[in-house]
């Protein structure tokens, strides 16, 4: 029997996943990857302001939840790679719209900031 979630349920398991998913650095870390393999270093460049302690427990925990692939080499220094997994690249697409979305209406969403600042003050 398949297993059903439900993202409403604050009992459901799907909630960590969302969790990590839709966290502020958990959807820059996943739309950053789809760009293709990348490095810790390269990454942490890639993600303005992530801090290497939040970025390192952004990625344990996509990782954890099947969304992105850590690969060691065993090399001197060690050289690690991340990659999204097929699942990983499928939500990046789905957060990567959310991005293009949010980029196409900050004109709308800046005058409504305002007239909401300006209501309020």
């Amino acid at each position: 029997m398949p297993l059903v979630a439900n993202v409403y349920d604050r009992n459901c398991p799907s909630r960590t996943v969302v969790n990590v998913v839709a966290s502020h650095w958990g959807s820059l870390v996943l739309g950053a990857l789809l760009e293709g393999t990348l490095r810790f270093g390269e990454l942490r460049r890639a993600v303005g302001g992530i801090s290497e302690k939040m970025l390192a427990q952004t990625l344990q925990a996509l990782e954890r939840n099947g969304l992105v692939h850590r690969e060691v080499h065993p090399v001197i220094p060690p050289h690690v790679d991340y990659t999204l997994t097929p699942m990983g690249v499928e939500v990046s697409r789905q957060v990567r719209g959310l991005f293009g979305w949010i980029q196409g209406n900050m004109a709308g969403i800046s005058a409504a900031q305002q007239a909401y600042d300006e209501a309020r003050g």
